[in-house]
């Protein structure tokens, strides 16, 4: 639903403000400030990862990883704790990268758990997000 009142909202703004604002410098040739010319800074993969969990994985899992986050109430059985140490040691990155692009029931877990198969084209996000999952470890 979020998505669609996005596109919504993206496309009703199609078309406006499609000329750049003067150079506040007043300086000829000065860098566009903003705008359809200006360029955006680059978006790291770590940055990328690190919203992508707030925004995705924290609903089950929790911003702290301990599988507390406001959807895992009603989810049964219970989002994973990323903080247990048993755990931790018994998954390999390339387990948590296979879970995350599958979901859970494409790795015989939990269907609740949606896959990100986007994610495969991502790789820097997808190590991002194995970083941040074992950094709960270490707390």
């Amino acid at each position: 639903m979020r998505m669609l009142i996005a596109l919504v909202f993206v496309v009703a703004a199609c078309g406006k403000n499609t000329e750049p604002p003067p150079p506040s410098s007043g300086t000829p040739g000065a860098p566009t400030e903003s705008g359809p010319g200006a360029k955006k800074p680059a978006v790291g993969a770590d940055d990328q990862a690190q919203k992508m969990f707030m925004t995705v994985c924290a609903m089950c899992h929790g911003s702290d990883g301990t599988g507390n986050g406001p959807a895992a109430e009603n989810l049964n059985p219970k989002p994973r704790n990323y903080t247990d140490p048993a755990w931790q040691a018994s998954v390999t990155d390339e387990e948590i990268k296979k879970t995350i692009l599958l979901g859970g029931q494409g790795v015989g877990k939990s269907a609740s758990m949606p896959g990100q198969p986007q994610l495969k084209d991502q790789p820097e996000v997808l190590d991002g997000l194995v970083k941040i999952i074992r950094g709960f470890g270490k707390k």
